[in-house]
């Protein structure tokens, strides 16, 4: 009787630990339990510890509450200013609901994360490439409302949304690269611009201050001589000096008259006579014969003879 006993107590403890290891259930710290009772969905959802189910009867379902970091993967699209990009991001989200988790759908990590792809392609094609590349902020929020909304009623909330990076073709880089670069070279014109119209301004006053002093531009020449022959590599080339050239210009001008009389001229010496043709007496010769002619002797004017040359024969 008492070996009767003693075999049916084993049996009952055996029993009852078998039903305590198949109802215990330990819930850890960041999760939920769902009951659902024959598939029935009982309202008292098991906090976090040790708790016990009907074995058979009803079935325990654990959902994580933790923050999830899911990637997203890149979406190819076209953006409002047809440029082709491709975009991927980040998605942030916890279970705030354990029951709607669990019941009002079937996987909500796959639904968060489809959702998160179509809502990533429908915000590219509502943007331009410069909000994309620089408003990104304005974007994250967007992208953030369009997937919190369907999925508070799953009980999952969007903690926060992040696009990583966006892919531009290679002909896009270079055409920006190009555009930055003009734009670059239009401010660098526009300062130089500014900057000589500035110092036309100043030569302009330093040219009005220059010219009551000539000798101030011999010293700028001088100046600029000097800072040229520093380098020693070149060959310099002086021009003519300003001065110069104006006391030349002044020596070439015309001498005012002189107030003191000039002195008498001294008289001219008397001028010669002309010789004077004279008759020669000539002797009677007979007809036939040739005989000088007479040729007029000039008197010289200091008074001595002239010797006479020979005389041309003149016939009778």
């Amino acid at each position: 009787m008492v070996q009767e006993l003693l075999i049916a107590a084993v049996a009952a403890v055996s029993a009852g630990a078998v039903y305590t290891a198949a109802a215990a259930r330990v819930v850890k710290q960041y999760e939920r339990g769902v009951v659902l009772r024959l598939g029935r969905l009982r309202n008292d959802v098991r906090g976090p510890g040790f708790t016990m189910v009907l074995p058979g009867v009803e079935r325990l379902r654990k959902v994580n509450m933790q923050i999830v970091t899911m990637p997203v993967p890149a979406q190819d699209g076209i953006t409002r200013d047809n440029v082709t990009v491709r975009v991927d991001a980040v998605i942030y989200f916890k279970v705030v609901d354990a029951a709607s988790a669990v019941v009002e759908v079937e996987d909500y990590r796959f639904a968060v994360s489809q959702m998160a792809q179509t809502s990533l392609r429908s915000i590219i094609g509502k943007s331009d490439l410069d909000d994309l590349l620089s408003n990104r902020e304005k974007l994250n929020q967007g992208l953030e409302l369009m997937i919190d909304s369907p999925a508070v009623g799953w009980g999952v909330q969007i903690d926060r949304v992040e696009i990583k990076d966006v892919s531009l073709p290679e002909t896009m880089k270079r055409s920006m690269a190009r555009q930055a670069e003009a734009d670059r070279e239009r401010r660098a014109r526009v300062i130089n611009a500014d900057a000589e119209l500035q110092a036309s301004k100043k030569l302009a006053e330093a040219a009005s201050e220059m010219s009551a002093q000539p000798a101030a531009l011999q010293l700028r020449l001088l100046q600029t001589v000097v800072a040229v022959a520093a380098e020693k590599n070149s060959t310099l080339v002086l021009p003519f000096p300003v001065e110069l050239l104006r006391f030349l210009e002044r020596a070439q001008q015309p001498a005012p008259p002189e107030a003191v009389d000039r002195a008498p001229e001294a008289p001219a010496p008397p001028a010669q006579a002309e010789p004077s043709t004279q008759a020669e007496p000539s002797a009677p010769s007979a007809p036939g014969h040739l005989r000088p002619a007479p040729r007029a002797a000039s008197a010289p004017a200091s008074g001595q003879p002239r010797s006479t040359g020979s005389k041309p024969l003149a016939r009778h």
